[in-house]
């Protein structure tokens, strides 16, 4: 259903936003059957694609990490994703009564998850860490991600037109910020957990 709900909202999001909204998806639900699931993707795939491909800003000198030094950086990367869902959630349910939203937490949590999945897919990208691929995967998916948003963001929360698009600006700022702030935790984690044990390639 999710996966269905995902190409729905890219040939129709606003008829496909209502019928998310009409499921009435849980807190708990969207964090078990969803966000556990899809932070796996990009925590797996780097995991994957540091110990077996490598990683490499021009795409020369391929670095291998080891198993045991790249392991806790992914646990961590995947618990993280959490928090920063979580977190965006939480701001867009005390943001929403400023821009005449009354819904709940609820509805906070499923407009964050569905507008943050083309991120968490574009993570798949970690199979083949070269960093310019990855940034141009990133770049195209942040892109969906804000169409969705502000498709979504009058639909779910149920706030008018004019609002929804300031309301959604704002909702665009601090998912930009915590985006930047998980991008430089990841780039400090993998940096000082990793560098003491790695294989040349």
């Amino acid at each position: 259903m999710f996966l269905q709900h995902m190409m729905g909202v890219f040939y129709h999001p606003k008829r496909e936003w209502r019928s998310i909204k009409s499921e009435h998806y849980s807190t708990t639900h969207v964090f078990l059957a969803q966000i556990s699931v899809l932070a796996l993707i990009p925590a797996v795939a780097l995991f994957i694609g540091t110990t077996q491909v490598g990683w490499s800003i021009t795409g020369s000198d391929y670095v291998k990490l080891s198993i045991s030094s790249a392991l806790p950086a992914a646990i961590a990367l995947y618990l993280a994703m959490w928090v920063a869902v979580g977190f965006i959630a939480y701001t867009v349910h005390w943001m929403e009564k400023t821009y005449g939203g009354s819904v709940g937490f609820d509805e906070c949590m499923v407009l964050t998850t569905f507008t943050a999945t083309p991120l968490f897919l574009s993570g798949l990208a970690g199979l083949y860490p070269m960093l310019w691929f990855n940034v141009l995967v990133g770049l195209a998916a942040l892109c969906y991600s804000v169409y969705l948003l502000y498709s979504g963001v009058p639909e779910i929360m149920q706030i008018p037109e004019d609002r929804a698009f300031f309301f959604a600006t704002s909702i665009l700022t601090v998912g930009l910020v915590v985006l930047v702030g998980l991008l430089a935790s990841t780039v400090i984690l993998w940096s000082t957990v990793v560098p003491l044990s790695y294989v040349s390639g």
